[in-house]
């Protein structure tokens, strides 16, 4: 038994059953549509989200306040466990300040346990890979300072390369202009994404067509992986209800890169709010972000 847990949110963008599977506790950050608030209590659909995304909802997202993350370190602390908690990156959300200020509350409580806060930078299964990570080292017998070594040493060269198809949504949550959301989309435009150093969204460039976008995403991989392609034991993509055309990405990685492991999985009605239907995201160990 471990003497500690790993606990992280729902933007980690991981099957339940590998949560579950893997004993990481994990809390939803509440996304609400066309009147409803979804939770950890009451999961939506992805294909019910995203298809009610088509046709014109526009959902909003909440942080996880102090008092959510306090009830979730609590239920571990009482049972003498200590915590390390991945969150959600600093430059997309409030989360992991909210996680660190329930951490600054429980110790007065709770003075001999340990609660280490560790800012992912990530986002999606990027922050789902450095969990990855994190699960293989306490699997190994790793203490609860050696994983967080490993993280600080490693996160920022946790890559996010990223397509939408839709550049709507990107409007919708400021990152790019009405013109130039709706100029990009009568042209076919589809831009190419990544997250920086400091854990935010940026624009990187961008391509005409959706096949050549999601080839790009792959030729991004290849400038930046460099020495770290034998580090790679897996690499991820996320999709906003495009599977297709993840498993298309897929099978470019493997082709370039003979990696065989590789998870798919859809993007949470968290993330997938902001990003929208038709997202394609690729996660691995590379140079430089």
């Amino acid at each position: 038994m471990y003497n500690f847990v790993i606990l992280t949110d729902n933007t980690v963008d991981m099957p339940v059953e590998w949560l579950n599977e893997h004993e990481v506790g994990y809390e939803c950050l509440p996304c609400s549509m066309n009147g409803v608030v979804y939770d950890k209590k009451n999961p939506i659909d992805t294909k019910l989200f995203y298809r009610q995304m088509r046709e014109g909802a526009m959902p909003t997202t909440s942080q996880m306040n102090p008092a959510m993350a306090e009830a979730m370190f609590e239920t571990y602390l009482q049972e003498g466990k200590d915590i390390l908690y991945l969150a959600f990156s600093s430059g997309l959300s409030g989360t992991c300040n909210s996680a660190r200020i329930a951490a600054e509350e429980l110790k007065e409580k709770y003075p001999e346990r340990q609660i280490k806060i560790m800012d992912s930078l990530a986002a999606s299964m990027g922050e789902g890979l450095l969990l990855y990570y994190a699960v293989k080292l306490r699997d190994k017998g790793k203490n609860l300072d050696e994983i967080c070594d490993w993280l600080l040493e490693n996160r920022l060269h946790l890559c996010h390369v990223f397509t939408v198809d839709d550049l709507n949504h990107l409007h919708r949550g400021g990152r790019v202009s009405k013109a130039t959301a709706v100029l990009g989309t009568l042209a076919n435009i589809k831009p190419m994404l990544h997250v920086d150093n400091e854990g935010k969204l940026i624009s990187i460039g961008k391509v005409r067509g959706r096949k050549k976008s999601l080839a790009t995403l792959v030729s991004m991989m290849e400038e930046r992986i460099g020495k770290y392609c034998d580090k790679n034991e897996a690499v991820f993509i996320s999709h906003g209800d495009c599977e297709a055309d993840a498993e298309y990405v897929a099978g470019l990685v493997k082709e370039k890169f003979g990696i065989e492991n590789i998870m798919i999985h859809p993007i949470s009605a968290t993330i997938g709010a902001h990003s929208g239907p038709g997202t394609v995201a690729l996660f691995f160990l590379g140079e430089y972000r």
